[in-house]
């Protein structure tokens, strides 16, 4: 039998590397277009899981494809802090994260044709108190453009991190353990010879 085509339903660079760490280069990337409006007190968990599971179903998935979707947010008690809108939001989030733990939730959805598969993955996260200078240089890095929470842990934001507990890999955007099996699960062998 050969092997189905991986489909990454993600434009994310960060996810195509964490991919490569499987030893994996997805055939095709076709990130789905989906509204990720929280919706009115929706919990980050339940939003993550709602996002991820949307993109999945709004991918068309071909008989000889597996696809793979996941969605990231950092999550500050029942706060959904996603992708700041400027700069002054990522001020804001950076400020309300400092010297605080924090939760950053990734949901994975791998479907085939027949079958859909799902994992949430939720690691607690510590960011040190930031100077002024700190947050100011990293405000004019532009690094937290696009980011969940306003921060990127394989960015210069990691020299902020100063506890983890779970997946790094998760919160660079997909947890690599757990996508793994999703994908074994599906049908997408990973450990031919």
């Amino acid at each position: 039998m050969s092997r189905p085509k991986l489909i990454l339903g993600s434009g994310s660079p960060r996810r195509a590397e964490l991919l490569g760490q499987l030893g994996l280069c997805a055939d095709e990337v076709r990130p789905p277009d989906v509204d990720e409006t929280p919706l009115k007190g929706e919990l980050p968990l339940n939003y993550c899981r709602r996002i991820a599971g949307a993109k999945a179903d709004a991918m068309n998935v071909a008989a000889d494809e597996v696809v793979l979707c996941a969605d990231t947010t950092v999550a500050l008690g029942r706060r959904i802090m996603g992708k700041p809108r400027d700069e002054d939001e990522a001020a804001a989030f950076l400020r309300a994260l400092a010297g605080r733990r924090h939760k950053v939730i990734t949901s994975v959805v791998v479907r085939n044709a027949t079958g859909r598969w799902a994992r949430d993955v939720v690691t607690a996260v510590k960011l040190k108190r930031l100077s002024d200078q700190e947050l100011a240089s990293y405000l004019a890095s532009k690094d937290w453009q696009g980011k969940a929470g306003a921060y990127a842990i394989q960015g210069p934001a990691g020299a902020f991190v100063t506890w983890l507990q779970g997946s790094y890999t998760a919160v660079v955007g997909l947890p690599v353990h757990e996508t793994a099996g999703l994908l074994v699960a599906a049908g997408y062998p990973l450990y031919d010879i």
